[in-house]
């Protein structure tokens, strides 16, 4: 059980913030960069590159959005320092610039009127000594209220709603009672459900900033859809699992907000909260663009609850996995962090599953690696609003 005296031990960045890995990043602007971003992971051991496939003719708010989450994952407090990488200069620098506001290290590398050799060198220099600063830093002891956790639940099947979803929100209750600051979104995946949303939202502007964001989805979804939404909401998967309508997936999901928790703002992809509680992020419902979004916006640590089984991991964030299906536990144990099985054979009680979790985050944020990383699952996808120019 944790408390308002409950610690773990974190890397406290120079804004305040508590991280719970030290990542150096060798962050590429654009798709181009790529290649000289790899070959700087490559030369300095330790660092991680972290690819990506867009960053070429975006424009307007997909612009916007690029580099919010490129600066944003540069500046999470998982990460202690950024080489940037990108084709032109002065992209490079927005980027440079933007993460340089969290007080971290970084730098910029542009590959015009250079090329690959001398940026990889120049990049590969400074990586280097990025990693040797940083590999001095030292844990300190920081309140469990300074941890930023987010959800997001994906394959899910009836024992999601009943089981592995309740799991967290019965820990997101408890973490919110201690000023913790939370996320969860996925907005097309409470259709049907967002009334009860509405009902939990702390006060009347954030109910409109949430159907707001609600109705711009939902505006999108009907302008592009087709006669057969099966593929997307429920999935097939879904089906398989026992979920038959989007409103049935839609209160299962809800139920990663606990019963205590009150929506307390509502926030644009990728944006960082100006505050501790309980926060709606309007998000895709593929699992690796959100869980890079949670990133972007500053999240330490993430809640993923699944049913029939995802392997889902981030660069930065990791990533605790729940499960409440004994098949799933059976057959894909390395990916799961937290068996919640109990729950459902009526062997625990949901506050002993709550807290079972609320260990797993305490001993993940001392350092424990999650299944995803020990398995190398980096995944980082980036949200794309519209098609290039």
């Amino acid at each position: 059980m944790i408390t308002k005296d409950t610690t773990f031990w974190g890397y406290r960045r120079a804004n305040g913030r508590v991280g719970v890995r030290n990542h150096v990043i060798i962050l590429p602007v654009d798709d181009l960069s790529n290649a000289a971003c790899e070959a700087v992971a490559h030369n300095i051991k330790g660092v991680m590159a972290i690819p990506h496939p867009y960053g070429r003719l975006q424009f307007g708010a997909d612009l916007d959005l690029h580099f919010r989450t490129l600066i944003g994952t540069g500046s999470n407090p998982n990460v202690a320092a950024v080489v940037v990488i990108g084709i032109e200069e002065g992209w490079t620098k927005r980027v440079v610039d933007g993460i340089a506001k969290s007080g971290k290290p970084v730098v910029g590398f542009g590959i015009e009127q250079h090329g690959d050799h001398d940026t990889i060198m120049r990049a590969s220099k400074a990586a280097k000594e990025f990693l040797q600063q940083t590999s001095e830093l030292h844990r300190e002891k920081a309140g469990v209220g300074e941890l930023w956790v987010s959800t997001k639940c994906g394959e899910s099947d009836t024992t999601s709603g009943c089981g592995a979803n309740p799991t967290v929100g019965n820990a997101f209750d408890k973490l919110y009672g201690l000023g913790s600051t939370l996320v969860f979104g996925e907005t097309t995946e409470i259709t049907g459900g967002e009334k009860v949303v509405v009902e939990r939202c702390r006060t009347p502007k954030v109910a409109e900033d949430f159907m707001a964001m609600f109705n711009r989805y939902q505006d999108v979804v009907n302008r592009h859809k087709t006669s057969d939404l099966s593929e997307s909401q429920p999935t097939k998967g879904n089906i398989v699992g026992g979920l038959t309508t989007i409103e049935e997936k839609a209160m299962g999901n809800i139920q990663k907000i606990g019963k205590k928790c009150l929506v307390d703002g509502v926030l644009d992809k990728a944006e960082t909260p100006t505050g501790p509680g309980l926060w709606f992020m309007d998000s895709s419902s593929a699992a690796a663009e959100m869980v890079t979004l949670c990133a972007a916006a500053g999240y330490t640590v993430h809640f993923f609850p699944t049913g029939q089984g995802n392997v889902i991991g981030n660069p930065i964030l990791p990533v605790i996995k729940i499960c409440a299906n004994p098949r799933t536990v059976r057959t894909m144990s390395e990916h799961i962090d937290v068996d919640a099985c109990a729950l459902l054979q009526r062997e625990m009680v949901l506050d002993q599953a709550g807290d079972q979790l609320l260990d797993m985050m305490l001993r993940t944020a001392n350092g424990r690696l999650t299944a995803a990383e020990a398995l190398g699952h980096r995944e980082f996808v980036l949200t794309r609003l519209y098609e290039s120019a």
